[in-house]
């Protein structure tokens, strides 16, 4: 790892998101940035083109294994997804907390099974949306509400993390405690725009609420400096943390 004054545990709560079309380019992408963060994260794109090899990248670096696949399906598929991701090493693995409770539950179950240090992050509402788009699915719960209602049901189903935006993550950690895993996604610095993220927030923002991880891909990504704004995230997260000591 980097050899700065950033402690590890500070590193840790970065994830890089590697939004690479091909294994070659995500390689080069994470080599850069790898010494000054923690997690990487492999997405949709990558894991659909690359399979299992983009999911191992991150061990090879020195870094854990972030898999976001989103997994939504009957629980019997996404049990067996979840056993197939336990055996490539993945640390943290993604799913609908809409798919309802029976799926998470025996995608839980299964992580107990395969006795494995792997942490199942339940997707509450997408940074993505905002009330219109939930009102167009027939949701009209405010995303506050709606996001900490899912969270509140991924832990009754005996996930111990979840995925929401810095406008929820606040109220979630009042409600769920200090040791329940909230990622945040949607990282943007002062002036920096959403893209197509609708609810985001800066780094020391999303810390003092509680995040316990960081997902940041295109500031870091896009940057004339990838590894000049990783370290720089990776510092504001740790004067937040000392900050708000937490």
């Amino acid at each position: 790892m980097a050899t700065n004054s950033v402690n590890d545990a500070s590193r840790r709560r970065l994830a890089f998101a590697l939004d690479y079309p091909t294994l070659e380019d995500a390689r080069a992408g994470a080599a850069k940035v790898a010494p000054y963060l923690g997690v990487l994260k492999v997405g949709l794109e990558l894991f659909v083109r690359e399979g299992p090899a983009a999911a191992r990248l991150p061990n090879e670096l020195g870094c854990d294994a972030f898999l976001d696949l989103k997994l939504h399906d009957i629980p019997e598929t996404v049990d067996r997804a979840v056993a197939s991701a336990c055996q490539v090493g993945v640390r943290y693995l993604t799913l609908h907390t809409s798919g309802g409770p029976r799926m998470m539950e025996q995608a839980a179950k299964r992580v107990q099974l395969e006795n494995v240090p792997l942490t199942l992050l339940g997707v509450t509402v997408l940074t993505s949306l905002d009330q219109a788009d939930l009102n167009a699915i027939g949701v009209t719960a405010a995303p506050g509400e709606h996001a900490l209602k899912l969270a509140l049901l991924a832990r009754s189903s005996g996930l111990t993390g979840c995925v929401c935006s810095v406008a929820e993550v606040a109220r979630l950690r009042n409600a769920l405690g200090p040791d329940f895993v909230l990622v945040t996604p949607g990282i943007r610095f002062s002036g920096a725009g959403g893209d197509d993220q609708k609810r985001v927030g800066r780094p020391r923002d999303a810390i003092a609420a509680g995040a316990s991880i960081l997902v940041v891909g295109r500031p870091i990504r896009d940057a004339s400096d990838p590894e000049q704004v990783a370290a720089a995230i990776v510092h504001e997260i740790a004067d937040a943390a000392a900050t708000h000591q937490i």
